[in-house]
């Protein structure tokens, strides 16, 4: 995935969430690999569930996330979105995950949204256009 180049930054969580990250981080590494027909189904099937995540939570999945791994922290959108993802599941909830592009210049990025707008990107997200979601399940 393209993405800006800015390298983002948080406080360190605490021993117990930072265990937790790093797994989803781990996690979102190896599924970060597999063709995205193949990462929509496995998101899909881990969402069941779960509630819609907050803004909130999301907002602290991702922080924790960016804490804990420098390539999420960077130009890893793909594996900074599902590892976030993957923390919210862990809590019960899950965001919409999304992948989206443009094409003037052409770029490719992937995000979390929640509450009906993308957690912690900037106005830069509302130039991609969604191509994979992954909504919450409604109930």
């Amino acid at each position: 995935m393209s993405s800006p180049e800015t390298l983002f930054s948080a406080a360190r969580p605490p021993l117990r969430t930072r265990l937790l990250v790093r797994t989803a981080v781990g996690v979102a590494l190896l599924l970060s690999h597999l063709p995205p027909h193949r990462i929509r189904r496995l998101l899909t099937a881990l969402r069941a569930g779960a509630a819609p995540a907050t803004t909130d939570q999301a907002r602290a999945a991702r922080s924790a996330v960016i804490a804990v791994s420098l390539t999420c922290a960077g130009k890893g959108c793909l594996p900074r979105s599902i590892a976030t993802a993957l923390v919210c599941r862990a809590r019960g909830a899950w965001p919409t995950w999304r992948v989206g592009a443009r094409t003037s210049p052409f770029s490719a990025h992937a995000w979390v949204e929640a509450e009906g707008s993308a957690v912690d990107e900037g106005e830069q997200v509302l130039a991609f256009v969604p191509l994979i979601t992954v909504a919450p399940q409604h109930r």
